[in-house]
């Protein structure tokens, strides 16, 4: 077996429109946005009905998840999906002035691991945040298909794997082609040749053949999805459940930015956090300086500090975490963009930071070199970026 293979994918016979809604974990405070989609989707068979929406988890999702597992029988026992064995789908995803080329297939989980530290060929690239896995065992363990909101990155300057693909496509068959709801942007799907399911495999197995570390897929999204994967295949090591289907897309496709998420901090000493800042890096650090933009209501300044990750927000975030500890009043929001983290910084007892992102061909390095990177170290597009449910495939 190769790292990445071809899957017995499912996909609806018609209404694609209204079958594909995005990633489960988006628009967690806007109930605006799912009373929409409840709307557009009505009573036709649609992925809204096999997912659950993390605005709708609670203590007690048993009522929902019944409903899930009971919905998904049913539209395999139905008229919705056909299928399509052994194929791999080559993606375009418009969004904007923006297309960003994806290959969907399956991964083995047994080539996945998120501990930090891990050698593993699929990596997190984010901590897993352990308390987050349980709820959605629940939601899967019993499931008998499922539907994929991952996507993996590869690191592939050069361009070998996907985007050949682009130049091939008309001789490919079409799979969907379709308009995605609530400002998706446009997507199409083509089925990979076999000759061209063999150009991508060997193409993949040339970017981590010789390499010291191994690492061939960072998870750019949905990664405490397939810890999930991972998590119910340890469970029932049922051979169906070995496997997980994801799209892969490469780092340095154009429609991929990274934007840092900065930190800003209530209810602290600022004083007192940074002269703890300073100690905490000048007896852990190294050599290297990283440099941090301090906001206070007072004052807003330059931090430099001795480095003690490869990236600044991992120095920073590793004594959050610490001074955290033993300050429980202190509460930390992750922040997008300089000039909210000025605004919220105008409040009393706050204190802000603002430092460089990362840079794509920073990434896979600093996994290597740190193991997973703090959460929330960089978002990859807006919610209206991430994946959209389409495909769907057995795992029971």
């Amino acid at each position: 077996m190769k790292h990445f293979n071809p899957a017995d994918i499912l996909l609806p016979k018609k209404d694609f429109e209204t079958w594909a809604v995005v990633a489960c974990d988006q628009y967690t405070s806007e109930p605006d946005y799912w009373n929409d989609v409840e709307a557009i989707v009505g009573d036709k068979p649609s992925s809204l009905r096999v997912i659950l929406p993390e605005i709708y988890l609670s203590d007690d999702n048993s009522e929902r998840i019944a409903a899930i597992n009971a919905n998904m029988q049913s539209y395999l026992d139905g008229d919705v999906f056909d299928l399509h064995e052994n194929s791999m789908i080559y993606v375009e995803r418009e969004s904007g002035s923006e297309i960003r080329r994806g290959i969907v297939g399956v991964i083995d989980l047994e080539d996945y691991d998120y501990r930090n530290g891990a050698t593993s060929a699929i990596r997190a690239t984010e901590a897993t945040v352990l308390e987050r896995i349980p709820p959605r065992v629940q939601i899967r363990k019993d499931a008998p298909l499922e539907l994929p909101h991952i996507l993996l990155l590869i690191d592939d300057p050069e361009r070998t794997v996907i985007e050949p693909l682009a130049e091939e496509k008309e001789g490919f068959e079409k799979a969907y082609d379709f308009d995605l709801m609530k400002d998706g942007g446009h997507i199409e799907g083509r089925f990979l040749s076999d000759a061209a399911v063999k150009r991508v495999q060997d193409a993949l197995e040339a970017l981590v053949a010789g390499k010291d570390d191994g690492l061939l897929f960072a998870v750019g999204d949905g990664n405490h999805s397939l810890a999930t994967a991972k998590e119910c295949y340890n469970q029932s090591k049922d051979p169906l459940a070995r496997y997980a289907l994801v799209e892969v897309v490469n780092i340095h496709d154009e429609s991929i930015e990274f934007e840092p998420i900065y930190r800003v901090l209530f209810n602290v000493d600022a004083e007192d956090f940074i002269e703890g800042f300073s100690a905490y890096t000048d007896m852990k650090g190294i050599g290297i300086r990283q440099h941090f933009r301090c906001i206070t209501p007072e004052a807003d300044g330059e931090l430099e500090v001795k480095s003690t990750a490869k990236l600044p927000v991992g120095t920073l975030q590793s004594f959050i975490d610490v001074y955290m500890k033993s300050h429980p009043e202190v509460r930390i929001d992750y922040i997008h963009g300089e000039e909210v983290v000025e605004s919220l910084c105008e409040q009393k007892g706050t204190l802000g930071f603002i430092f460089d992102g990362m840079e794509k061909d920073e990434l896979f390095p600093a996994i290597v070199a740190d193991g997973s990177l703090p959460r929330k170290t960089f978002s990859m597009g807006h919610a209206r970026d991430k994946r959209y449910y389409i495909e769907a495939r057995k795992i029971k």
